[in-house]
């Protein structure tokens, strides 16, 4: 068994394990970093997805690094120039040289007596336990399970006798050429995955239970194609991720404030996209705008094929699967050669890790998060969680930013370990994403850490006031209790 201590670990080299490596290991050069990464490729969601039309559901212009701009006026962006993007910013940044492949976290256990954290490691391709020392622990495992998507149990499913496929899991050498496939499912997997099968297939259904709110977004930034033209690339960039901000939180807020207005809004420019072949009861959803994500599809390819007759709407529950297909409790009938399973995903905190405390088991669905980014009476552990109303990125960027503030301020004062304490009494027994109908959210609702019912306790998801809780906000604000630095076994820990 081998040992190695760090003074900063991250667990997860997706997009924002290597985005935090990357801010933390410019402003701290002297600290030592690792990211440990299950997988044998960096890259998480964009490495792990390969489904047909894989890409962002944000532009990529919010979507990407503030601190290393996406130069491409490609607003939604293919999975595979995701994962090369954050691949070569991990190469710029010298992350790439820092990064334990192979390694699945079993266990992290935090001393008090020694102010380290012990991570417990398997090296699954050999079988060897390895171990792991550090000052400070950041998970940027995401929030679902990799090993297995959502997959809910089908009536009749073991009389069905064609392929059966989950998007968590495409198989590389899958021919749908000329078959008739019906996908399961109505949200972003579901309106990505139809339009790139449709026309290569003979046919193919998209299969939902209840209608979700799509809208069709520009597949090129037409505005920064005609600005770089007579504008540096730094301010294309700039003017672009602020105009897009601002676009963004203005739906968000709009579809909160006149849901019923923005309802009739959204549901126009479908009408306007599918024209009168198609029967809007598909794209009415019984909820308002934003109390589950919005589908978002470049120049409207989903609308072009319905349109077209290449692919259909089929709204419905079922009754159960057959020998060549699924049978709707309405009476319709869908053959299908292939069933594509896009039910969801599994949802799960820290990678599935056993997280202790002095050997005292904790959970995150127990504790407070404290301002969307440290734990509540866990020591020197943050957890990056992004936005669910905004792209993702855009919080990791500013939980980022203020991790290198909490060093600067723990360094300075000669801190090793920080841990949030609620000293007001403000918990609220619910969860942080509590307010998204998502079925993945309201399954595993109990699993989110809770909030509380005042700043920083409760969570925001609101670009603007988190900007200025964590990167303008003083660091110290009297919930943070600081102790002094410790040297353990011949190793400084966080202080320098």
């Amino acid at each position: 068994m081998t040992t190695s201590h760090f003074d900063v670990l991250i667990i997860g080299a997706g997009l924002s394990g290597i985005g935090t490596a990357c801010q933390l290991s410019s402003e701290f050069p002297d600290k030592t970093l690792a990211v440990l990464e299950r997988r044998e490729r960096l890259g998480g969601t964009w490495d792990l997805f390969t489904y047909p039309g894989i890409r962002s559901d944000s532009d990529m212009f919010t979507f990407g690094y503030k601190f290393r701009p996406w130069h491409d006026t490609k607003v939604l962006a293919p999975g595979a120039s995701i994962r090369e993007y954050i691949a070569d910013t991990a190469r710029e940044f010298g992350i790439d040289e820092k990064i334990h492949y192979g390694v699945k976290i079993v266990g992290a256990d935090w001393s008090s007596a020694e102010n380290l954290w012990t991570v417990t490691a398997l090296h699954e391709a050999t079988g060897e336990t390895r171990t792991y020392t550090c000052g400070f622990l950041i998970s940027c495992t995401g929030y679902y399970n990799y090993d297995a998507g959502y997959l809910p149990s089908f009536p009749g499913e073991e009389q069905y006798e064609g392929q059966r496929i989950h998007p968590q899991h495409w198989p590389e050498d899958l021919d749908y050429a000329g078959k008739k496939v019906v996908v399961i499912g109505s949200g972003a997997t579901a309106v990505t995955l139809v339009p790139s099968m449709a026309g290569t297939a003979e046919h193919v259904t998209m299969l939902q239970r209840s209608p979700s709110y799509v809208f069709s977004v520009p597949g090129t930034d037409k505005i920064s194609q005609v600005l770089e033209k007579v504008l540096p690339d730094r301010l294309v960039y700039k003017f672009a991720r602020q105009r897009n901000i601002a676009i963004q939180r203005g739906l968000y807020l709009a579809c909160r404030r006149w849901p019923k207005a923005m309802r009739r809004f959204l549901l126009s420019q479908v009408r306007r996209k599918v024209g009168p072949a198609v029967d809007m009861r598909h794209f009415t959803p019984s909820y308002m705008p934003w109390d589950e994500r919005l589908c978002a599809v470049p120049d409207g390819d989903l609308f072009r094929v319905l349109k077209s007759g290449e692919a259909s709407v089929a709204t419905g529950h079922i009754e159960t699967f057959t020998k060549n297909g699924i049978l709707l409790k309405s009476g319709e009938h869908l053959e299908a050669d292939i069933i594509v399973t896009a039910t969801g995903l599994d949802v799960q905190m820290l990678g599935g890790l056993d997280l202790t405390v002095d050997g005292e088991a904790r959970a995150l669905s127990s504790q407070l998060t404290y301002k969307a980014v440290l734990v509540e009476d866990i020591p020197n552990l943050a957890w990056i969680f992004g936005y669910t109303n905004a792209p993702w990125t855009l919080k990791s960027d500013i939980a980022g930013e203020y991790l290198i503030r909490l060093f600067r301020h723990m360094e300075r004062n000669g801190h090793a370990v920080v841990t949030p304490r609620d000293a007001d009494g403000s918990r609220l027994d619910s969860g942080m994403v509590d307010g998204l109908q998502s079925g993945y959210v309201q399954r595993a609702k109990d699993t989110f850490p809770r909030q509380g019912s005042t700043s920083p306790w409760k969570v925001l998801m609101h670009y603007g006031k988190d900007s200025k809780m964590l990167v303008e906000d003083p660091v110290d604000d009297g919930l943070l209790e600081f102790a002094t630095p410790a040297v353990v076994a011949g190793a400084a820990v966080l202080a320098h």
